[in-house]
């Protein structure tokens, strides 16, 4: 995921939390913490809530003479990344226990720097594989099957719109049930060049397109899931093999979202997509990551908006629009059942979010586990809900009445669970970074007109496969070095 602690520290403060923090530095983690306290490298929500998080993990059953030393991130999630291979690769013994993100943890996994909870923790693992959201607990598994971090909360990409105006443009959203029926992307063109026309707003649909990472991992992934495509063919190649899979960025259905989101921007674009209403976003999108989009909205001046939960926090403030907000899954381009690659079409959420792993040369192991085991339960899941916005990883709590209670975020309860069921985690993979950097480029290149959509989406086909093969090949040596060395 993209650096978002701006926007989350928006969420917290609509939310009535803390205020934001200092940040870790590099050598924190290598001091001593008092009194043997378990050192947890979190983010600034859990640093500035350490005090009441503590003595709710002892509430449900955290050991009294086990305490925590909870230790704020780096603001930047690549950072982040970093600093924990760093310490990880120095085999130190504190952080005991890290967050991290689902979108980086397998290449940990894959380098053996994280405990293996099923073995380590075989019942607390199987409980996470079948209660909570198949699909962001594997994000935290190993190619084996097996879990190597505790699902601490997921995150996902929704569409947040005005609901009084398009009431008042004679859309009936409630009684089609947009909340949990989504909508077609050929529908909602319609909705928001309408609306946008009766109000005179500067826009009919804001969103995330510059060339950054959120737009390959999210945005990007949305429009050409949606669509029934693809980066990599069939679901099952979403984490590999490296250079085995196939890349099918040139197949029609990704073409055919590119021209979408062309069409979009420029109607009268010589590669816009003929069933699609165009002209309902402004050319700046091309420069805008989430808070730049969310502005707009955010001071009424757009119909549509794509973003993460905490733009509904905010928006769904009673402050700000209450219950005119609007709030429905990603539209659909194709059904799944008429999608091109397997695992795809219908409405597809990119899906992010955080997790909580155990160092495996922890300071204090046993004390770590039981803080893993206290962090799995229901409870506290529900804490973290009404207390930071942060959605629970068991899909049975989203059925709770107290998650519905939840103010602002409970009123779209049914659509965040909707979003999180249907969501899709990134391609992370050894090649993944490099790969980003190549499909951001060229998704934006492709709006913007500088090429066409099938240009740049076979300019990006040769782009993935060569980084394919050449991360296939560096695999390969790491692994001949580590079997000469005597390793697994």
């Amino acid at each position: 995921m993209t650096d978002r602690d701006v926007s989350r520290r928006r969420f917290v403060k609509a939310a009535g939390g803390a205020a934001v923090g200092t940040s870790l530095s590099g050598c924190i983690a290598q001091a001593q913490t008092e009194s043997g306290a378990v050192q947890v490298a979190a983010n600034t929500d859990l640093k500035n809530n350490s005090a009441a998080m503590e003595e709710k993990l002892h509430e449900v059953g955290l050991s009294k003479d086990v305490s925590l030393d909870v230790i704020a991130g780096r603001a930047s999630t690549g950072a982040r990344q970093q600093q924990y291979n760093r310490w990880l690769s120095a085999n130190l013994s504190q952080p005991s226990l890290l967050m991290m993100d689902s979108g980086w943890t397998i290449p940990f996994i894959v380098r053996e720097q994280l405990t293996n909870l099923s073995e380590e923790m075989p019942d607390l693992a199987e409980m996470v594989q079948s209660e909570y959201f198949e699909t962001f607990s594997e994000t935290a598994q190993g190619a084996n099957g097996d879990q190597f971090a505790l699902p601490l909360y997921p995150t996902t990409g929704n569409m947040l719109y005005r609901k009084d105006w398009v009431k008042e443009a004679g859309y009936s959203p409630d009684s089609e049930n947009w909340a949990t029926e989504p909508i077609s992307w050929k529908t909602f063109s319609e909705v928001a060049k309408e609306v946008k026309a009766q109000r005179d707003d500067p826009y009919g649909f804001t969103f995330q397109g510059k060339s950054y990472a959120g737009l390959s991992c999210c945005d990007f992934r949305e429009f050409t899931g949606s669509w029934g495509g693809s980066y990599f063919g069939a679901k099952e190649n979403l984490f590999g093999p490296v250079g085995e899979r196939p890349v099918t960025t040139d197949s029609k259905p990704v073409v055919d979202s590119a021209r979408m989101v062309r069409t979009f921007i420029d109607g009268d674009a010589e590669n816009a997509l003929d069933s699609m209403t165009g002209d309902i976003a402004p050319r700046t999108v091309l420069q805008w990551e989430e808070e730049s989009s969310r502005k707009p909205f955010a001071a009424g001046n757009a119909v549509m908006h794509r973003n993460w939960p905490y733009a509904i926090a905010i928006s769904g403030a009673e402050e700000e629009f209450g219950d005119d907000l609007g709030v429905m899954p990603i539209p659909y381009g194709v059904t799944p059942g008429k999608a091109k690659f397997d695992g795809y079409g219908g409405s597809v959420s990119s899906l992010g979010g955080w997790h909580m792993a155990l160092n495996p040369n922890a300071a204090r192991p046993e004390a770590s586990k039981e803080i893993l085991r206290a962090m799995a339960d229901p409870e506290f899941q529900l804490w973290l809900f009404e207390t930071l916005g942060y959605l629970p990883p068991r899909k049975a709590l989203f059925d709770s009445e107290r998650a519905a209670e939840v103010p602002v975020m409970g009123r779209y309860i049914e659509t965040l669970k909707y979003s999180v069921a249907h969501a899709i985690p990134r391609p992370v993979t050894v090649a993944w970074p490099p790969e980003s950097a190549k499909i951001a480029q060229q998704a934006n290149a492709s709006f913007s007109g500088l090429k066409s959509p099938t240009e740049a989406m076979t300019d990006l086909k040769r782009q993935l496969q060569n980084i394919e093969e050449a991360s296939q090949r560096e695999e390969q040596s790491s692994n001949r070095g580590r079997l000469a060395a005597g390793g697994r």
